[in-house]
């Protein structure tokens, strides 16, 4: 689906929807768990796919309009298959899960997953008793049972690795360790893994190599509700900070949220007319940054971003291409970019490339062009926030379907 927006600054309140990063892991924490009730949930099609993953690995989820009710505690099958759609966070979070539970299991999944590395896992947990059959892409199976232990894991990969055995190593007979062996990137979270897990009963003690994890631990029936996510409400902070005047609602002014760095961003931005952000801990803020540099006074740089080459795009590369082809100036750098205003937005045509971040980034940026803007791929959105368009319409944003035949 290609969108035309049309110039318009928004306006009136949006309820931002729930964090898809806690939601993912009390979907997982609560199936464990079983006799959980999560609330606040805004489905998608990475939710759906964590859903669905720890369904196939035997846990009884009932869907409703914007919860889910897990009755008992999970019952794991000899094999299973899951199809990770293009959810990263579920490919990462799962194949350790899977894995203490000694389940066989089959992964698939679409888009650029195949290609995102998990070499971390083939080979840590291949010396702890999981067999990997697996050629660099998808699918692939895994077998065996994990085991206790040490596990050497570079911290400036993905933060998911240690998600997923901060996860899986509670549930195994002995004690274990993570050992990191660089800095760890995107902290923040791994703090709401933590946090997570603390409300389900299990304790994760931190070290200063890493983390020790006790096993034999059990997870512990909890009711909840999931906050909003500052990642998503990021798009119309930024909104606002280039003209618009829209009320968010639903976030959470205490969360451990590392997006909630988008307050300070902006405070900077609006104080010196640009910014320089270190984004190794907010990868996912880049392309909104970018639209927010390319409404400022002076040149500003995003760096420690390199990681964002292996998300649902090339990010970086996508994200310049945004800028440009509406009439800004981005720069690819080794680690990140440098935006330089050009003080004439003019519209153009955006190609999200399958991305949801590049989609929702465009039309923000389509508020305050002179001319339209044109999204190609527009259905991207559906990964992460269906409703995206339909609240920036509600917000006065002007959205029309059009065909690029």
């Amino acid at each position: 689906m290609d969108i035309k927006i049309t110039p318009e600054k928004l306006s009136g309140s949006v309820k931002i929807p729930s964090s898809k990063s806690v939601a993912h892991r009390m979907i997982i924490c609560a199936s464990l768990a079983g006799g959980s009730e999560i609330n606040g949930i805004d489905f998608s099609k990475d939710i759906d796919a964590t859903i669905q993953a720890m369904s196939a690995l035997g846990s009884v989820i009932y869907k409703n309009q914007n919860s889910v009710d897990i009755p008992d505690g999970i019952n794991p099958p000899e094999k299973a298959v899951i199809d990770c759609v293009e959810s990263g966070s579920t490919l990462r979070f799962i194949i350790p899960i899977a894995s203490a539970l000694g389940v066989t299991t089959e992964f698939h999944g679409q888009g650029r997953l195949p290609q995102r590395p998990i070499d971390i896992y083939t080979r840590e947990l291949s010396r702890h008793g999981i067999h990997f059959d697996y050629n660099n892409t998808m699918p692939f199976t895994i077998s065996g049972k994990l085991t206790s232990g040490t596990f050497e894991i570079e911290g400036n990969v993905s933060s998911q690795f240690i998600t997923g055995l901060l996860f899986a190593l509670p549930l195994l007979d002995g004690d274990s360790e993570i050992v990191l062996t660089s800095k760890l990137v995107s902290r923040p979270y791994v703090d709401i893994t933590i946090d997570v897990l603390k409300k389900y009963g299990i304790i994760i003690q931190e070290n200063k190599n890493g983390f020790y994890i006790k096993g034999n631990q059990k997870y512990i029936p909890h009711n909840d509700t999931v906050e909003g996510d500052f990642s998503q409400g990021a798009f119309f902070y930024v909104a606002n900070a280039i003209g618009s005047s829209v009320t968010l609602e639903n976030l959470n002014p205490e969360s451990v949220q590392g997006d909630k760095k988008i307050l300070d961003i902006i405070s900077q931005f609006e104080k010196d007319g640009h910014f320089r952000a270190d984004c190794s801990d907010i990868p996912d803020l880049v392309p909104i940054l970018s639209v927010l540099a390319s409404y400022g006074t002076g040149e500003s740089v995003i760096y420690n971003a390199q990681r964002l080459r292996i998300k649902e795009s090339n990010r970086l590369e996508t994200t310049a291409s945004l800028i440009n082809n509406i009439g800004g100036n981005a720069e690819v750098t080794p680690d990140g970019l440098i935006i330089r205003p050009t003080g004439n937005m003019t519209g153009g045509i955006v190609d999200s490339a399958g991305d949801h971040r590049i989609a929702m980034a465009g039309a923000i940026a389509g508020t305050r062009t002179s001319g339209d803007v044109i999204i190609r791929g527009a259905e991207s959105v559906e990964k992460s926030y269906p409703d995206f368009f339909k609240d920036y319409e509600n917000s006065g944003g002007i959205v029309n379907v059009v065909s690029m035949e």
